[in-house]
């Protein structure tokens, strides 16, 4: 898998290309390196990547609106390195689409650990599309196109983050079936994923402020059973 895998830094911090770089030699991951978010970009948009690593606290384009920018065009797998260890922003950048988050300082025996478990997630994608057999979802006026990541209410497109449509395809391909959190968390970021389960809370509640529109006589619900998950339900 590394010998052909090329990672992406994206970091202001020149002693973090030098000792990440190090540690990607020995794993034999080929690796390029960029300073701030333009030039990320750019070299996105020419080169094929494995994966980001993206520094949040940048000059310019933060972390933040790099994630934002490539998730309109690409499912790149994307690791934010930040500064910031507050709950709020580890949990904005998953909602920006990041596949995971680790906290400066950081060991980057850590990192090589967290890019490997996301390699394996990504490399095992295509195993669980077809497992699944992905189609087009419609209860009412919700209609879920999980191969091009578009939710629509009313014919009208919603904003949804890659994950949270991934959510919802989850529950409502499954109307009825309770998924509790660790198995939410296990099914859309991963057996490996360090997260917790508030971060299943937090894309409920951000799923449910993003529908709400459709709260009059719609023919679903996503309901919270309480002291185990969440379920969605079809009405009849």
């Amino acid at each position: 898998m590394s010998k052909s895998t090329r990672i992406l830094i994206c970091d202001d911090d020149p002693i973090v290309h030098q000792s990440l770089s190090l540690y990607l030699d020995n794993e034999e991951f080929l690796h390029d390196s960029a300073y701030d978010g333009k030039q990320a970009l750019d070299m996105i948009a020419r080169e094929h990547y494995d994966l980001m690593l993206l520094d949040q606290m940048m000059p310019g384009m933060t972390g933040m609106e790099v994630c934002q920018a490539v998730r309109r065009t690409s499912q790149l797998p994307i690791i934010m390195l930040t500064a910031r260890g507050e709950e709020i922003d580890r949990i904005l950048g998953l909602e920006m689409g990041a596949d995971d988050y680790i906290v400066k300082p950081f060991s980057p025996r850590e990192v090589i650990s967290r890019i490997k478990a996301v390699l394996r997630r990504t490399a095992s994608a295509p195993e669980a599309v077809q497992e699944e057999k992905l189609t087009t979802l419609t209860y009412g006026s919700l209609e879920i196109q999980p191969e091009r990541y578009s939710v629509k209410l009313g014919g009208q497109s919603i904003a949804c983050t890659p994950r949270e449509v991934e959510l919802l395809y989850l529950l409502a391909s499954h109307p009825g079936r309770v998924f509790d959190r660790e198995q939410i968390l296990s099914r859309i970021w991963g057996y490996d994923f360090f997260g917790d389960t508030r971060t299943v809370d937090t894309h409920i509640k951000r799923l449910r402020q993003k529908l709400a529109c459709d709260e009059m006589g719609r023919a679903w619900d996503i309901i919270t059973v309480y002291g185990v998950g969440y379920k969605f339900e079809a009405m009849a």
